[in-house]
């Protein structure tokens, strides 16, 4: 429908002399304005030196002699908006006749485009933290957009395996008495994970002793050279020990990564990329390291490799986008997922592939994220009270199975749901706003079944489900609609949309608004209307309505990676 108002506005559009690329609809927020809403007529009155109201009048004039079937009326509102209200008739069709195919995941097609997000990154040797979990949050829902809209997605994950963080840990796992004991005996991955992350601790605490800065640095560069067996055998220990405790959290948090990248692996294209372009002006010598002077382009001066001939984060990274593409040749875009705390940074490594690879920078983009913030402020791996994402997961599934004592589950079905709940509350919090603010955690607000969050949105879907199972079999025959097609009609034909601008936006946040907005559409509809009566002539119809509901939210959930238990 929306398609078809687009280009009759357009033909009408042309009559005006306006163009065309000024034609926006926007869903109104209260229906009694109609279903659809534009400002073509303010848009453009100033151009054509009419009143925007004049303006409107005559578009509607013109609109109304050639309007789609399905409108209803189209009038003037205030100072020159046109709103179009859909027929009743039309709206309760659509929104339960809607071919299937539109809620599922779409199948790929031979010719479907290919897509590379790269998301979480957590680095061995540090702890898994929540910051990790935001950037697992959305890479996975943009992830999903893109897979939904029909394209091919490559899910990365890049690893820092190497580096003075690495250094810094096994020059503590060396110095401190028992700790290479306690990080090869038997036991539980989690508790060797910890035990990292201690010994981070310890070797960043001596940031300010000279001494111990240069034994870290020879750890760092033997690490690079691979040139001591018994650094070496400490490190693949402990970069093993993290790979199996970060797949843990994958499956958990429901991703599985088709492409692993690690810091080893790429520094020696990124090494090569550099020396080659420092001949050709780009890179310049400075003090003995080689570094790009960003202040010639409005921005910072950065160093790629150091005066010990050790290439930096940045250099590697522009061996990692050189790889990805060298990988994945078909690539039409590569996604990249970081906290805004490096966006300066990523300014200066877009404008060096700009110059070093145009082609590979002109397919990169790059989504920066905030942070999570709690009354303690905010975290810190090297002051040691860093929050991971497995104990803030545990502390709201211990939440939610407090909500659950005196419920009729089995111990089973209290992990899985509990687990499925918790989850739910910590990624609808960091999906429900714009990418690029903090994001404030409510513990208890997160776990509400009262509204905006992602338990209501699960509650809500499980709730439809129950109905449904009531219901039986699906209606058959011809079936009796409504005279008026009620705010729950309209949201469910609105979702194709909903989806499409989220995905074209790469805001997750269109889908979360969109979904509190439809179960709190379901549950008025579900408080106020008897759903399963077989004496209810409307019953049959309400039915499909429910599952037509269950149709998109649970596709909608799925979008912001979001499993729907099998009941609550």
């Amino acid at each position: 429908m929306k398609e078809q108002l687009v280009k009759t506005l357009q033909a009408v559009a042309e009559k005006f002399g306006i163009e065309a690329d000024k034609i926006s609809l926007e869903y109104p927020d209260d229906i009694s304005h109609g279903d659809f809403s534009t400002n073509i007529a303010m848009a453009a009155a100033k151009a054509l030196k009419i009143s925007p109201k004049a303006l409107a009048e005559k578009i509607v004039a013109e609109f109304s002699q050639n309007k789609p079937e399905f409108v209803e009326s189209v009038s003037v509102a205030g100072p020159g908006f046109i709103n179009f209200k859909v027929k009743d008739e039309v709206l309760t069709k659509a929104a339960i006749d809607r071919p299937e195919a539109l809620y599922l995941r779409k199948a790929r097609s031979p010719k479907v485009k290919q897509v590379m997000v790269e998301y979480t990154d957590p680095n061995p040797f540090k702890v898994f933290h929540i910051g990790h979990l935001m950037s697992n949050a959305i890479g996975e829902s943009v992830s999903r957009l893109i897979e939904y809209s029909g394209a091919e997605v490559i899910r990365a994950c890049y690893q820092g395996d190497v580096g003075l963080h690495v250094a810094k840990t096994i020059w503590a796992l060396i110095h401190e008495a028992g700790a290479l004991e306690k990080l090869s005996a038997s036991g539980l991955v989690t508790d060797k994970v910890k035990l990292l992350g201690e010994m981070y601790v310890i070797g960043a605490s001596h940031d300010d002793d000279p001494a111990i800065q240069k034994e870290i640095a020879d750890v760092n560069k033997k690490i690079f050279d691979k040139s001591d067996p018994k650094i070496n055998d400490i490190y693949k220990q402990g970069r093993q020990y993290s790979l199996d405790y970060f797949d843990t959290i994958y499956a958990r948090l429901d991703t599985k990564f088709d492409r692993f990248f690690f810091e080893s692996e790429v520094a020696d294209d990124g090494i090569k990329t550099v020396k080659e372009f420092l001949k050709k002006g780009i890179f310049e010598e400075s003090d003995g390291a080689i570094v790009f002077k960003g202040e010639n382009h409005g921005l910072h001066t950065r160093v790629f490799i150091t005066s010990n001939s050790l290439p930096t984060y940045e250099t590697k990274e522009l061996g990692l986008n050189a790889d990805k593409f060298k990988q994945y040749p078909d690539l039409s875009e590569s996604v990249i997922v970081t906290a805004n705390e490096i966006n300066e940074y990523f300014k200066v490594l877009l404008k060096v592939m700009s110059l070093t690879d145009p082609a590979v920078a002109e397919k990169t983009k790059h989504l920066s994220h905030g942070i999570m913030r709690f009354a303690s402020g905010k975290m810190s791996s090297r002051k040691g009270n860093v929050i991971s994402a497995e104990s803030l997961i545990d502390d709201i599934k211990e939440m939610v199975k407090e909500k659950m004592v005196g419920r009729e589950f089995k111990d089973i079905e209290v992990d899985e749901v509990s687990d499925q709940v918790a989850i739910a509350a910590i990624k609808y919090t960091i999906l429900r706003q714009a990418i690029g603010g903090d994001v404030i955690f409510d513990s208890a607000a997160s776990i509400s079944f009262e509204g905006d969050s992602g338990p209501y949105l699960q509650y809500s879907a499980v709730r439809a489900q129950s109905v449904l199972n009531k219901a039986g079999e699906a209606p058959t025959g011809t079936m009796k609609h409504p005279e008026q097609a009620g705010l729950l009609e309209r949201l469910i034909v609105r979702f194709p949309d909903i989806v499409g601008r989220a995905r074209a936006e790469y805001t997750p946040q269109h889908i979360a608004g969109y979904l509190i907005n439809l179960a709190g559409a379901f549950n008025a509809f579900y408080a106020n209307s008897v759903i399963v009566d077989a004496k209810e002539p409307l019953s049959p119809y309400r039915i499909a309505l429910t599952r037509a509901f269950l149709a998109a939210m649970t596709d909608g959930l799925w979008l912001l990676g979001i499993k729907v238990p099998k009941r609550m």
